[in-house]
């Protein structure tokens, strides 16, 4: 396994496919701050025509996964999992359609519950719903978890907002809040090595809703333990970063070491396999942990760029 020089070692490629999407969602968008790097740009794969082409050139020593807003995988679920893909993550932040087309922007909402079942009906359990957790949404958590309680095949993977990337600061919320609450209700906790992740296992029943969607018996006989939720937040978190495994691959074909810079860029352009590998090796060794490396906090407590990468080209935050 290849290391950077913080001894972080490279456990996952993940790769961008397309700069299209047919949702608009309101995190993924910095409209009116002069501002167009955001990494966050939206994006679904399953707009490729040849998606299943793609995952079926994968080498099959690796697990495929990816992240979709699921509208797509109704017909093609089965085709994706017989290319060899392994499983799904779908991007879903309410479970109420008029809530859900105020954040997406799209009335598709029974077409992404289709999705969600045409997923686990395919054996790409398990199924993670991706869920942003801002003002917006923080009061859909405790349905959301009854949501994936109450469904075998399903996990919830609460993704913290990141202004930074979409702007009004005032929607950001202290996940911290969000931890506390899940840990006081949790049958068990354990902490995943990958960005330091804690994982809370619940049993359902923490929502006053009662009329939870049902993916029916779609997934059958499952090994998945159910009421898992899992939270990535990545904001000033320097533990995060620390335990981050993954390099990065533009739509364009660029190869980044973080997520959050774009002064790290390698072009693969016309290269050949050879070539890329070392451009490769080249962008592992020049990575570093974001928070706590590139970023350092000042005396007032906010975070910096580290002058050693002041001369940077392209060095912002």
């Amino acid at each position: 396994m290849l290391e950077d020089d913080f001894g972080r070692g490279i456990s996952g490629v993940r790769v961008s496919l397309t700069d299209r999407c047919n949702f608009d969602c309101v995190y993924c968008h910095n409209e009116g701050l002069g501002d167009t790097r955001g990494p966050m740009d939206p994006q679904e794969p399953m707009l490729r025509d040849d998606l299943e082409e793609i995952i079926a050139r994968t080498p099959g020593s690796m697990e495929v996964s990816m992240t979709t807003n699921g509208t797509f995988l109704p017909g093609r679920a089965g085709d994706l999992k017989a290319a060899g893909l392994d499983r799904v993550n779908v991007s879903q932040d309410a479970l109420d359609p008029e809530d859900f087309a105020e954040i997406t922007k799209a009335g598709a909402f029974d077409a992404v519950m289709d999705g969600v079942r045409a997923a686990v009906e395919a054996g790409l359990a398990p199924v993670k719903i991706n869920m942003v957790v801002f003002e917006p949404t923080a009061g859909y958590v405790p349905e959301m978890v009854d949501f994936v309680a109450e469904n075998p095949g399903l996990q919830l993977q609460l993704i913290e907002y990141m202004p930074e990337i979409a702007g009004h600061p005032e929607w950001a919320i202290d996940i911290g809040r969000v931890h506390d609450w899940l840990d006081d209700r949790a049958r068990r906790t354990e902490t995943r090595e990958m960005h330091d992740r804690k994982r809370y296992y619940l049993d359902s029943g923490v929502s006053e809703r009662s009329d939870v969607p049902d993916v029916g018996d779609a997934a059958g006989e499952t090994d998945v333990e159910t009421g898992m939720v899992e939270i990535v937040d990545p904001v000033e978190n320097e533990d995060f970063c620390a335990n981050c495994g993954r390099v990065r691959v533009t739509h364009e074909g660029y190869l980044k070491g973080c997520l959050n810079r774009n002064d790290d860029l390698q072009s693969m352009g016309e290269m050949t396999g050879p070539e890329i590998r070392e451009t490769f090796r080249e962008v592992v060794d020049n990575r570093v942990p974001y928070y706590g490396e590139y970023l350092v906090e000042n005396e007032e407590g906010n975070y910096v760029i580290n002058e050693k990468y002041i001369e940077a080209p392209g060095a912002d935050v």
